[in-house]
């Protein structure tokens, strides 16, 4: 059997890329943007939020993103 892995991939990713305060932080405690913070607020878990969903629509959807195993 043969499974399509490319959106499992695809947001698996995007989902460590867009963690709120691992790389970036959109809007930061102090500042607009901060990078690698580690730190995270109820409004920036809303932000990254609508940020992957929207990467991941693109990637998945719109583009088609297929990895087969077989």
């Amino acid at each position: 059997m043969s499974g399509d892995w490319g959106p499992v991939l695809v947001a698996t990713v995007l989902f460590v890329l867009c963690t709120p305060g691992l790389l970036c932080q959109l809007p930061g405690n102090k500042r607009p943007v901060e990078f690698a913070n580690f730190q995270t607020s109820p409004i920036s878990i809303f932000i990254h939020t609508i940020i992957f969903f929207g990467l991941v629509t693109i990637f998945v959807i719109a583009i088609g993103i297929h990895i087969y195993s077989g």
